[in-house]
């Protein structure tokens, strides 16, 4: 009966895998609140403000040069003081600039690896490339979706790669779906571990928007988003849904040195026109620009046994059962 149990959560989740929904601000990395945590508040229990500066050390450094290789510069606006719970992007003439609020930093749910994919969204909106934000105001953004994704399939392994970040704070519980789906998609064993890391950072952070959105459902992975969207989606996704999508950029085995397009949404992704068997975009936010990117032609789907073929298996097959 478990095992049955074990294969029907899978099925949905490889579901949503296989299958994947000129102004000079974007959207903050949550729809705006009016929760504010200042520096003394009783409800400060984020990271302390060494902390910030650490993980914003590390964004810099790394991120600073490949900035300046688009003619740009990056600017990162470090608010400690601020209580405002969230952050943002911005770009000014030549200056990428990151908005980065203590507020958001003091949160109880905010870890420094949960704060460093904040940092690694809003640098998204500026290097995350297609889909982009459509209409008169934005010319540059990528969505919100998009940044969410790129946080983890670049930005995080760049981050998580570097030494300075064996200090960052993290989740201290486990997720046996991440680390399970991190070690049949991710053969080298320190990518396993990335991955692992980086979806627990979107843990984290999903707990944020359930806290923020009074919202009583806990998000987990092996719960993923079932809509199905008609239209890309610019604005913030459901919770679950972002979860998802930082389980995806985990998921994925392009190279971070792969580069993405402002046009092409495949180009340095996972796609199944690529040859790739998850780490998709999810549905509930993306609507991919035609059904090669998610089935070759002329594709046929493996019988799979759930006597012979371990549960988590699939994750690496990336199929459901018949």
């Amino acid at each position: 009966m478990k095992r049955t149990v074990l294969l029907s959560t899978l099925t949905a989740l490889l579901a949503w895998a296989v299958l994947p929904a000129a102004a000079s601000d974007c959207d903050g990395f949550v729809p705006p609140n009016d929760l504010k945590i200042t520096v003394d508040s009783p409800s400060a229990k984020g990271i302390q403000e060494s902390q910030f500066n650490a993980v914003l050390n590390t964004i810099e450094r790394l991120y600073a040069p490949t900035v300046a290789a688009e003619g740009a510069k990056l600017e990162i606006r470090r608010k400690w003081s601020d209580p405002t719970v969230n952050a943002s992007a911005q770009q000014s003439g030549g200056v990428y600039i990151l908005n980065m609020y203590g507020g958001l930093a003091r949160h109880e749910t905010i870890t420094m690896d949960g704060f460093a994919l904040v940092a690694c969204h809003e640098l998204g909106h500026h290097l995350g490339g297609a889909p982009q934000k459509a209409g008169w105001y934005s010319t540059w953004a990528s969505n919100e979706g998009q940044s969410d994704y790129y946080a983890n399939l670049k930005c995080l392994r760049r981050v998580f790669s570097d030494s300075a970040s064996a200090a960052f704070t993290r989740m201290t519980e486990g997720d046996e779906v991440a680390i399970k789906a991190c070690a049949a998609t991710h053969a080298d064993p320190d990518e396993q571990g990335i991955c692992v890391r980086a979806a627990m950072a979107g843990k984290s952070v999903a707990r944020l928007f359930q806290a923020l959105r009074n919202e009583t459902v806990t998000p987990r992975y092996d719960t993923p988003d079932a809509n199905v969207v008609t239209a890309m989606m610019d604005t913030h996704p459901a919770t679950q849904c972002r979860m998802d999508t930082y389980l995806a950029g985990s998921l994925c085995t392009q190279p971070v040195s792969a580069g993405l397009s402002d046009s092409n949404p495949a180009t340095g992704t996972c796609t199944r026109s690529g040859g790739f068997s998850t780490g998709f975009r999810p549905l509930c936010w993306y609507k991919p620009a035609s059904d090669s990117e998610l089935l070759p032609a002329g594709f046929k789907a493996p019988v799979l046994d759930e006597e012979t073929a371990p549960a988590f298996s699939l994750l690496k097959a990336g199929f459901p059962a018949n």
